[in-house]
């Protein structure tokens, strides 16, 4: 068992206000007398290959990391042209991708992609993210089970209610309501049973406040960097 907590850099997302802040991959077309805003999409990245070596993240030719990205590493919203779109996959510093796969955005929807499997056969899980204002003094959360060797996982608070029963790889859940509050330790058990595999211990679930949970790495490992871990993330957070 693996006890690890990761939190990304936070996306704040003033949806009352109609405020986004997040890093623009996408640029104005213009003309003579007219500025042309193209249709665009949120995207962010996640790192779930847990053998893989340091990775570089490309949409098309637009490359969208700025240092390279390892195991448990994410990138929050960027804004990316909607329509249809080619991820790459380069280990940092070379010309030939691990992997393309195509992937379809549609125009003002929010997304994760994930890099998922092992490094001798990767591939992506992309999720449409419903980024909802949670109701009052909760916040929302959502699991994504991303270890491809590990058996079904259910996530539970411990000690509480299981939120996610029976997830296997690549499975995951809608976003939940759990009431805010600051001392959270969730739980990432063998399906139907009380074997922890992983623990998050004192997350502080803030009201309004939308995140994933992702358990990834492999059973069998013997490097620490990709033993098995759950992880969070901030996909967003609203004011007032």
């Amino acid at each position: 068992m693996k006890t690890y907590k990761k939190f990304s850099k936070k996306l704040l997302v003033g949806i009352c206000a109609g405020c986004l802040i997040s890093f623009l991959l996408t640029s104005c077309l213009k003309t003579d007398n007219s500025t042309y805003n193209p249709p665009t999409a949120l995207l962010s990245f996640i790192q779930a290959s847990p053998d893989e070596s340091p990775l570089d993240f490309y949409l098309n030719s637009n490359k969208v990391n700025l240092g390279s990205l390892y195991f448990g590493d994410n990138i929050d919203y960027v804004s990316a042209f909607a329509g249809a779109r080619t991820a790459y996959f380069y280990n940092s510093g070379t010309t030939t991708p691990i992997l393309s796969t195509p992937i379809t955005l549609n125009q003002g929807t929010a997304y994760s992609l994930f890099l998922t499997g092992k490094s001798t056969s990767p591939g992506v899980l992309l999720l449409t993210d419903t980024l909802n204002k949670p109701s009052t003094s909760n916040a929302s959360v959502r699991f994504v089970d991303l270890s491809p060797d590990a058996p079904a996982v259910d996530l539970a608070v411990q000690g509480g209610a299981v939120l996610a029963p029976n997830k296997s790889y690549k499975g995951y859940s809608s976003f939940v309501p759990l009431p805010a509050q600051s001392n959270y330790t969730f739980v990432v058990r063998q399906a139907g049973t009380s074997t922890v595999l992983a623990t998050l211990s004192n997350v502080p679930m803030v009201s309004g406040t939308v995140y994933t949970i992702w358990f990834g790495g492999l059973v069998a490992s013997t490097n620490n960097n990709d033993k098995l871990s759950a992880n969070i993330i901030t996909n967003a957070y609203y004011i007032n």
